[in-house]
């Protein structure tokens, strides 16, 4: 049995312990909050962006932009995997999430991939493992900027334009609630095509497809509008994770909160039960000793 001095150390290494949780929950809901207003600024036009683009290459010839061909698998074909983790943890399973989904693809991929790695945890993980890594990025989080997103799509667009990837795929933590999260595997390079289907009075009428008018030249247009894309896309992935980031952190403290208080509940009620059996033990022996007497 642990005696009282111990008890009431462990008590106060908890209460310790709770009020750093506290301080780190409210301190991720002042981030999240920041956080949300820029990934719901970002988000409509990142969406519409990426729907637009695969309308378009799905009417184009895919010649026209090395964006939008689709290479034949080689025996030399390899896909860069980027892979969007937090720096820190205490965020519950956030960055195991993304980790366990990015491992998913890797090993259900028909051929070999490189990684790209945008976080430290994701660093650690895969580091450790002896995977291909084609480039790191860590501590963006910080204050994170549009630069950094142009940094990494410039990697990824830099690696895919040269032959040395045939594929890039994007692995991030979207983020959808306080209390959800979920993992994204989206294919960044080459944009995948796909049809618009119109909505309204169109639909009725049977027009399922939109046309586009190009002036200048499709060459001109997609030459400045499809590097530009890849960085919102990559952008959007990295505010979606860093939101996703501090909802999970803020969750998870709060969870930790509460459990600290608790088990002060049940340490104080234990220590209770000590003392008062110290006591009793104690009354025993003055009365035995008196009836000795």
């Amino acid at each position: 049995m642990p005696s009282l001095i111990d008890l009431r150390r462990r008590v106060r290494a908890v209460k310790n312990t709770q009020q750093i949780t506290k301080a780190m929950k409210m301190v991720a809901a002042s981030k999240l909050r920041r956080a949300t207003e820029r990934i719901m600024n970002a988000r409509p036009y990142a969406v519409q962006m990426q729907r637009v683009l695969a309308s378009v290459a799905a009417r184009v010839d895919s010649s026209v932009h090395p964006f939008l061909a689709v290479r034949e698998r080689t025996a030399t074909s390899r896909t860069l995997v980027i892979v969007v983790t937090g720096d820190k943890g205490l965020c519950g399973s956030f960055n195991t999430n993304v980790i366990k989904g990015a491992g998913q693809y890797i090993t259900s991929a028909t051929e070999p991939c490189t990684l790209g790695l945008v976080g430290r945890k994701g660093r650690e993980f895969f580091g450790r493992r002896g995977f291909s890594v084609l480039f790191e990025q860590i501590g963006i989080f910080q204050k994170l900027k549009f630069d950094d997103a142009k940094v990494v799509a410039r990697l990824a667009v830099d690696a895919f334009t040269s032959g040395e990837v045939d594929k890039v795929v994007l692995v991030f933590n979207e983020f959808k609630s306080v209390m959800s999260q979920r993992v994204v595997v989206d294919q960044l390079l080459p944009i995948e095509p796909h049809e618009v289907v119109l909505e309204g009075p169109a639909a009725k009428a049977g027009d399922s497809q939109v046309d586009y008018l190009y002036e200048p030249a499709p060459e001109k247009i997609f030459e400045q509008l499809l590097p530009r894309y890849v960085e919102v896309q990559v952008y959007r992935a990295l505010l979606e994770s860093n939101a996703a980031f501090f909802a999970a952190q803020m969750t998870a403290m709060d969870t930790a909160t509460k459990n600290s208080a608790e088990m002060i509940s049940s340490l104080t009620l234990y220590m209770n039960k000590v003392r008062q059996a110290a006591i009793t033990r104690e009354i025993i022996e003055v009365v035995s000793g008196a009836q000795a007497l």
